[in-house]
């Protein structure tokens, strides 16, 4: 099973933890301006995501990954997240990024 996990730069970011193994990384650029990172996760069993903030509170919380949506196969996940990246003729395009346990880089 793959998961889509997202960091957005200034906001938040996404890690994986045990029982997730980040596989490919994307950068999302909207008109020329990275405004998130999609990382496709292998999910080895139901396990937490951790969501970092990254405002002054900085607080940490553990999502169960039982709410996010699954894929049975890289290509899968692959497929919903260039569907993510469509939107009519917006200026859109996901760039391959190094493959970072931390989210954003």
């Amino acid at each position: 099973m793959f998961v889509l996990l997202t960091s957005r730069p200034g906001q938040f970011r996404t890690e994986p933890t045990d029982g997730m193994t980040a596989v490919e990384a994307y950068d999302y650029v909207f008109y020329g301006k990275r405004t998130a990172r999609f990382v496709i996760a292998e999910l080895a069993a139901d396990t937490k995501v951790r969501v970092l903030e990254e405002t002054p509170s900085g607080s940490v919380n553990l999502v169960s990954t039982k709410f996010l949506d699954k894929y049975a196969t890289l290509e899968a996940a692959r497929a919903a997240l260039r569907e993510l990246a469509r939107f009519g003729t917006m200026d859109i395009t996901l760039v391959p990024a190094p493959v970072a346990v931390s989210g954003l880089s």
